[in-house]
């Protein structure tokens, strides 16, 4: 014999409030990512520019707020990557990764895609959930 639970509206908006909370922190996750990749990629162009090639000061000058753009981006992404995380109650060794995505090149596009799956998947599984009391 199967048991049946009921839903108690309590319940019903708790879910719901945890749905919009999960669905939001995944696009603010998501803009970060690509923000901060792109930022990254940026960031590895100008200092091919200034230690390999050896550019000239006046372009050099052009290109010197990107380090620092690049850092207080990372400290945003950082911020979402967390709350992303506590929200979805992953493993640290998913908030570890996460992080580390954002300073190696490439990567957070790459993670990008397969949290926001993950996600998608666990917050789509838990809003179709039927309502015994509906």
């Amino acid at each position: 014999m199967t048991e049946q639970t009921t839903s108690t509206p309590a319940d019903r908006a708790a879910r719901e409030r945890w749905v919009r909370k999960a669905r939001g922190g995944i696009t603010r996750y998501r803009v970060m990512a690509w923000v901060t990749g792109t930022l990254l990629l940026v960031l590895c162009v100008e200092m091919l520019l200034k230690y390999a090639f050896d550019a000239p000061d006046g372009v050099m000058r052009w290109l010197e707020w990107i380090p620092f753009a690049h850092g207080w981006v990372y400290v945003v992404y950082l911020v979402t990557v967390f709350d992303l995380w506590a929200t979805m109650r992953w493993r640290l060794g998913r908030l570890v990764t996460m992080a580390l995505a954002g300073v190696v090149p490439v990567m957070s596009f790459v993670l990008e895609r397969r949290v926001h799956a993950q996600a998608q998947a666990r917050v789509a599984a838990l809003a179709a959930e039927p309502d015994a009391a509906a």
